[in-house]
């Protein structure tokens, strides 16, 4: 490819993508991307479309693959996908179907997803198509066979732009390296996409529960996932990533999944991005902080429905306490009954009427000699 630029939009994209560190906070929304990877087979018109029913649907970015094909795969490169869904037995020979997109088409697709409030971001396979395009994006997205391409990485994190790494078919020390790498080169921030390179993705084999392992691996990044199993399957394992810890989330896009080849047969269709939406959004609200405190709504329930000490039967004046003289009822607001053990052998300072919500004011504060009760 000939390296062409382009020339900057008037607006700076820069800053309105989410600080990947707000990502990390409770109760944050989770960032979703539509993939329409080429699923526009090269039609233009058909990429605008699928920004504009995108931009009703709560999504946060629309993301398209850019590459030529001789830039990205042999002559001779197999297929690694399900036939049977996609028939074509060589990746230079499907690339090249859908690599027709130009400079000026690439601003289009910018503009459009301006123009409709959505963010324009593509996942560039060599970098010519990085100088091209980096005019255009406030961050990059790199593919997980591209993990260990260095060329690219190298040129990806020198844009000193956030990165949305995926590590489908990667070690931790694969991942380690690359995020490394690109930090290294300038990137200021690389959330983790985990997924599965298997296209569809079986539920046997979508492995969400490893994310545990890369929070555990890479506690001050941001997680994702990029799914590829088939709806409605897709929902529960986003939903599943979400609540371990998946703060981003790409899922792929079409207008019509019944349209055979490509990656038209585990998208998302555009009332299904709506659907997630809503889902997501419910399921933040459902998970809330991750710390264990006491809720403003609780605070009520908590005297309510706790209990304190109470007297059983009267206790007149002077008379030591003793453990048949001790209930423990709600509400609460009294004497806690983990210190009942310690109420017994006190003094009562005045009568104390029969049920009576037991407080140390009525309580001499020493106990008599040991044993008593």
């Amino acid at each position: 490819m000939t390296s062409i630029s382009i020339e900057p939009s008037p607006r700076t994209l820069m800053g309105t993508l989410p600080d990947f560190q707000s990502l990390r906070e409770s109760g944050a929304r989770v960032f979703v991307v539509a993939e329409a990877g080429v699923n526009h087979e090269g039609e233009l018109d058909k990429a605008i479309e699928m920004i504009e029913r995108a931009a009703v649907s709560g999504i946060d970015a629309v993301k398209f693959q850019a590459y030529k094909a001789d830039r990205l795969a042999t002559r001779s490169s197999k297929s690694y996908w399900d036939e049977t869904q996609e028939p074509t037995r060589s990746q230079y020979e499907l690339f090249t179907k859908y690599d027709s997109f130009e400079p000026e088409d690439y601003r289009a697709l910018e503009e459009a997803c301006r123009q409709h409030g959505l963010l324009f971001l593509t996942t560039p396979f060599d970098i010519d198509v990085v100088d091209m395009l980096d005019p255009l994006q406030s961050f990059w997205k790199v593919a997980s066979g591209d993990l260990t391409n260095v060329p690219l990485l190298d040129r990806v994190g020198a844009s000193r732009k956030p990165v949305l790494l995926s590590t489908g078919a990667s070690t931790i020390d694969e991942i380690r390296e690359a995020e490394a790498r690109l930090t290294r080169a300038g990137a200021p921030a690389v959330a983790l996409l985990h997924c599965t390179l298997s296209y569809p993705t079986r539920p046997q084999d979508a492995a969400i529960g490893s994310i545990s392992d890369l929070a555990a691996a890479f506690p001050e990044n941001v997680l994702g996932y990029s799914d590829h199993t088939v709806p409605p399957v897709s929902f529960q394992a986003i939903e599943a990533a979400v609540v371990l810890g998946a703060r981003v989330v790409e899922k792929h896009y079409t207008l019509d999944k019944s349209l055979p080849g490509n990656d038209h047969y585990h998208a998302f269709q555009p009332e299904e991005f709506a659907e997630l939406r809503e889902r997501l959004d419910l399921l933040s609200e459902l998970l809330g902080s991750a710390k264990k405190v006491v809720l403003p709504v609780e605070e009520a329930a908590r005297i309510g429905a706790r209990r304190s000490v109470v007297s059983r039967g009267a206790i007149p004046r002077g008379s030591v306490i003793s453990r048949a003289m001790l209930d423990v009822k709600r509400p609460g607001g009294g004497i806690e009954p983990r210190f009942l053990d310690d109420l017994v052998g006190r003094r009562a300072l005045h009568d104390i009427a029969d049920d009576t919500t037991l407080t140390w004011e009525m309580l001499t504060t020493d106990s008599v000699a040991h044993g008593v009760g």
